[in-house]
């Protein structure tokens, strides 16, 4: 994989307008039905509803699965959802957005705190699911976790870690980060556009380097920041509002899993459904970077994430 010749010129930010952000809301309600629907297999909700408590819109104790793209957050998310308590949310378009105004304060506080608490409260609306307890995963809150535990005083937070070579691989086959994608004109979910060119996250002193580095460098230095900004964050958290899990040991054991997520979100036994979307769980997904990473790609991988690879004993 070689480097991109030339830096592409970045589309230009687009401004995080009242009306802006209403239209996001507006298509993230529409989506989010056909996702919930997706995630129940096409299945329709056979959940009881609550009558009057189905209005109840109160954000009690909510759940945010948080890790780097591609690490296996969706999967995790997903099976969260399965609990018979819990309405989960997938990459709320609004909130995802909004990440950027919160990470760089360009919005204050109390505003950012208004526009999450509506977002999720229309999602609760919408899906029909008030007096459930509100989950939702979206990578982005790597970054604002502070944000998060300040704004939802109850809130809980469920950390996944991947083996970066892993992610790195999965994540330089979507076409998010790729070269591939620069002049596409195609945005993904919060907005932002798909290409090469550097995103908020990046660090300041590095934000012209990133677009003339490999795919594959781009999807490891996208871990790296992702993972080292929520386990900083986290750690700053007392201990029984963080669980973190390894990719690898829910594929391999996703009944320990369930009984770890269960217990962590309050129940004595995890229930049948919960064990049963863990038990989905493909541990062939594990390892596949010693067949799809060659050697100049695995420096890459290993030039850009090597020292958190060994920190969290991925590298030897």
């Amino acid at each position: 994989m070689t480097e991109t010749s030339a830096s592409p010129s970045p589309a230009p930010r687009t401004e995080l307008t009242r009306r802006r952000l209403a239209a996001l809301t507006a298509r993230g309600l529409v989506s989010d039905r056909r996702e919930r629907l997706r995630d129940r297999g096409g299945q329709p909700d056979v959940r009881p509803r609550r009558g009057l408590s189905a209005l109840d819109l109160r954000l009690r104790a909510p759940v945010f699965v948080l890790g780097a793209p591609r690490s296996g957050t969706t999967f995790l998310g997903s099976c969260i959802g399965a609990l018979p308590d819990v309405s989960y949310h997938f990459e709320p378009r609004a909130t995802k957005a909004a990440v950027r105004q919160v990470y760089e304060g360009a919005w204050p506080e109390s505003r950012a705190a208004r526009e999450f608490r509506k977002t999720y409260r229309l999602l609760l609306l919408a899906a029909g699911d008030g007096g459930r307890r509100f989950a939702e995963k979206n990578p982005e809150n790597c970054f604002i976790v502070p944000f998060l535990a300040r704004t939802f005083p109850d809130a809980c937070f469920i950390q996944i870690i991947r083996d970066g070579r892993d992610v790195a691989v999965s994540h330089a086959e979507k076409p998010w980060l790729a070269a591939r994608s620069a002049g596409t004109g195609r945005r993904g979910r919060g907005g932002q556009a798909w290409g090469p060119w550097a995103r908020w996250w990046v660090e300041p002193e590095r934000v012209e380097e990133f677009a003339r580095v490999t795919d594959t460098t781009r999807t490891a230095w996208s871990w790296r920041r992702f993972t080292e900004s929520a386990r900083h964050h986290l750690a700053d958290l007392p201990g029984g509002r963080v669980l973190t899990l390894r990719y690898e040991e829910m594929v391999h054991d996703p009944d320990a899993t369930a009984r770890s997520v269960g217990s962590f979100l309050g129940h004595a036994e995890p229930p049948a459904s919960l064990r049963a979307a863990f038990a989905r769980a493909d541990p062939g997904s594990v390892g596949r970077w010693r067949q799809d990473l060659d050697e100049e790609a695995r420096a890459d991988v290993e030039r850009e994430a090597g020292g958190l690879l060994a920190e969290l004993g991925y590298l030897s």
